[in-house]
């Protein structure tokens, strides 16, 4: 499997679309009559009246997810060969996305932070250019803009104002109008938004937009012991790409040195960022799976024993199909 991702054959395509489905085979077993989408928030920050949630048949649901997270496994493929993360054009990214982003039950259904996830590619990618560009300002005033309408659909992508901060200090000198610009572009979605509320005589509700920044910080996350052996594979993978990144992309280019470290700190803040949201469940942590497809691709890309980087590849797909099933 690994080995024929390696390629840009586009055979890959129909492959990577059977291997979605597959990735969803234990949850078509056990389907429910229905499943909630519980992802009418956007729409009621804009003060359009919608039902506390809708429902549609539970394969409907899957099988959009699916589509969702197969398009989305294209354009992280996009985005890592665009800016040549792996050193070579492949179809790994895709497929190890696919793979992340269904790795627990959660993850296949429709949810908030699955669709959030269009906003994390196009925020790396844009990030991503910093290093090309002459001038960041615009860039910055338009990742600003990104994350704050990224907010309007999943609150906890406030945690991503930092990030582009931490990537202003990763690929750019100091320059205050940069950062600036940032804060300007968030602010100008939030000021549109306010109007609406103002208009519609509802300021006072405006704050309760912000309530989730007083949460305090909480770890409760509800595992159980299936939950923990798949992310066994998942860890020794992603030891092994931290480990093939270091020998190799810090002593070659900069700027895929820099990406690096830029998708590893938006990693870390898609976690730390449940504190914000402690009731979406697991199913946040999809939010990491644009950067930890991308570690894992590198170290599959660049693994040379065949037999042992297949084999732990069909151990982590085995591990996220199998304990589907109970």
């Amino acid at each position: 499997m690994i080995n024929q991702f390696r390629t840009l054959s586009p055979l890959n395509l129909a492959i990577l679309a059977v291997a979605t489905l597959v990735f969803r085979i234990g949850l078509f077993y056990h389907l429910p009559g229905s499943l909630p989408l519980h992802i009418t928030d956007p729409l009621e920050k804009l003060m359009i009246r919608v039902p506390g949630s809708l429902s549609v048949s539970a394969t409907s649901n899957i099988l959009i997810a699916a589509a969702i997270t197969f398009c989305q496994g294209l354009l992280v493929n996009k985005m890592v060969n665009d800016y040549n993360l792996m050193g070579r054009p492949s179809f790994l990214p895709a497929l190890l996305y696919v793979t992340a982003a269904s790795l627990l039950t959660p993850f296949l259904t429709l949810s908030l932070p699955l669709i959030g996830n269009f906003f994390v590619i196009w925020i790396a990618y844009k990030f991503l250019s910093l290093y090309r560009s002459d001038s960041a300002g615009p860039v910055m005033y338009d990742l600003g803009m990104i994350v704050g309408a990224a907010t309007l659909v999943y609150f906890p992508f406030i945690a991503m104002v930092p990030l582009l901060w931490i990537s202003l200090i990763i690929f750019r000198p100091f320059n205050w109008r940069e950062w600036f610009a940032v804060l300007m572009g968030f602010i100008t979605i939030y000021f549109f938004l306010g109007f609406i509320y103002y208009w519609n005589d509802v300021t006072e509700k405006f704050y309760r937009i912000w309530l989730p920044l007083t949460n305090k910080f909480t770890l409760g996350i509800q595992l159980n012991l299936y939950d923990y052996i798949v992310f066994i594979p998942l860890l020794i993978i992603f030891a092994l790409s931290l480990l093939t990144i270091q020998q190799k992309v810090f002593r070659g280019y900069v700027q895929t040195r820099k990406s690096f470290q830029a998708l590893f700190a938006m990693l870390i803040l898609a976690i730390v960022s449940f504190y914000l949201e402690p009731d979406s469940g697991i199913s946040h942590f999809q939010l990491a799976a644009v950067p930890v497809s991308v570690f894992l691709a590198y170290y599959f890309s660049h693994a040379r024993i065949r037999w042992f980087y297949e084999a732990l590849y069909m151990l982590l797909a085995g591990c996220v199909i199998y304990f589907q099933w109970f």
